[in-house]
């Protein structure tokens, strides 16, 4: 099942195009935005599962399309997660579970955007799946994980490396949270549409020239890891979004480096989710009275 966030509206996709409105198909039950199908996420699927009398009542107007969860109570970013890009960051892979900070929710965009760059800034790319939690979870064992998430999405975690970077100690959550640096979508897939969640190829274009070519199967920790040890420690909630790392050829760890300029274009892409698409500006100085 692909769900999206059409018009601030939960919609079951019948086709790339159109889709049924939840809260009119249901008649009332759930919705009528997403994140309130995820306080009662089971009921829904339920729901879903045995619904059969779905009409294309919706036509899906990219430029209309929110992240599937664009309010998520926590927000969970985890670093260095791919073997290949923690050895082009220096770093080598552990048993231990890879680093962990967050994206500030106002950062939080739609699929489709115009993202703005810092000035002086050196901003680089990371095209991330992101895991979206559907029933709580707290002290979940791997093999069990997988029944907690709603779904899966494409993310894109920007990172500003100067202010990432400054400092006595790293600001990893305020270089990744600029206006616009969390792009989320184009829809939420539920985890049976995939032949194998656990190997998911994965990648970004700048331009037409190739940056990322991954697969989630060359995560450290994988999706249900990353949940059991999450949870050992805080209570995921239905909403939560985890951004779940990178694979290598991101632009720090680049020779020369190379980062985003206005004008370039970044599409990113996972199979069997679609695409998302960033376009870049400089970023104006506007003063607060």
């Amino acid at each position: 099942m692909r769900i999206a966030n059409h018009a601030g509206r939960a919609v079951i996709l019948t086709s790339d195009s159109t889709g049924t409105d939840v809260h009119t198909a249901s008649e009332g039950r759930f919705g009528p935005s997403l994140p309130a199908v995820y306080d009662h996420w089971k009921d829904f699927t339920d729901w879903a599962g045995s619904y059969t009398a779905r009409t294309a009542d919706v036509i899906i107007d990219r430029a209309a399309l929110g992240s599937p969860s664009p309010r998520p109570p926590q927000v969970f970013a985890i670093g260095l997660n791919y073997q290949a890009h923690a050895s082009e960051a220096g770093y080598q892979s552990s048993d231990e579970m890879p680093p962990v900070f967050t994206k500030f929710v106002s950062a939080m965009t739609g699929p489709d955007t115009v993202v703005p760059l810092p000035a002086d800034g050196r901003v680089d790319w990371e095209v991330e799946l992101v895991v979206v939690i559907g029933t709580e979870a707290k002290n979940v064992a791997a093999d069990a994980a997988w029944r907690h998430v709603a779904g899966l999405s494409i993310g894109q975690d920007f990172s500003e490396r100067v202010t990432q970077n400054a400092g006595q100690a790293p600001q990893f959550s305020l270089g990744k949270s600029f206006e616009g640096f969390s792009p989320v979508g184009p829809w939420l897939v539920t985890p049976d549409e995939f032949p194998n969640p656990d190997a998911i190829k994965l990648g970004c274009s700048i331009d037409g020239e190739p940056m990322q070519n991954g697969t989630t199967a060359d995560m450290i920790f994988s999706v249900p890891r990353v949940i059991e040890s999450l949870s050992r420690i805080v209570r995921l909630l239905p909403g939560d979004i985890i951004f779940t790392g990178t694979p290598s050829g991101v632009g720090i760890g680049r020779s020369p480096q190379r980062f985003l300029s206005p004008g370039e274009t970044l599409l990113t892409w996972i199979d069997g989710i679609g695409e998302i698409n960033q376009s870049f500006v400089a970023a104006r100085a506007e003063v607060l009275a």
